[in-house]
């Protein structure tokens, strides 16, 4: 069996970009506890409007057809994995991660440093932190840990 469930994964159109935001504030509320909720409100029409039309962008659907959540690629780094909060846990991130590796050819991330969970899920996935940036992209106060697929995968 595949390391991802390719029946579940498909490709977004920009008609559901609301819902992929939707996706990302209710995941960023249930996991980015360092924001606050204007730097919540500042993001939310950056993801909508300039962040996700840039990306390759994977959705993963249950059964039913709905989106449990995404990766967006570009370039060859995973700029965003968000995962429906009540879909977590389901091995959905895995399944996501291990399709941007293999066939989008992500082998590049970056995860807030004030986000464990995040940071550990990176590393079981096979990703070693190489560097780190005090900034976030915005120029935010939010350290960056930059990761690195390592060599030999865990």
């Amino acid at each position: 069996m595949s390391t991802y469930p390719n029946q579940h994964l498909s490709t977004v159109d920009n008609s559901e970009f609301a819902l992929l935001t939707e996706i990302w504030e209710q995941s960023v509320r249930a996991t980015h506890d360092f924001l606050s909720e204007a730097d919540i409100r500042d993001l939310k029409p950056r993801v909508l409007n300039d962040y996700l039309p840039l990306m390759a962008l994977r959705a993963y659907r249950d059964e039913a057809g709905n989106v449990q959540g995404f990766i967006g690629a570009l370039n060859g780094k995973i700029e965003m994995l968000f995962i429906a909060p009540g879909s977590r846990g389901r091995g959905i991130g895995k399944a996501l991660v291990r399709y941007a590796v293999d066939i989008m050819g992500a082998h590049e991330l970056d995860v807030n440093e004030q986000n464990p969970q995040a940071l550990g899920f990176y590393q079981r996935m096979g990703f070693e932190v190489v560097g780190r940036s005090a900034l976030d992209g915005q120029g935010n106060p939010f350290p960056l840990l930059h990761m690195k697929l390592a060599a030999t995968p865990a």
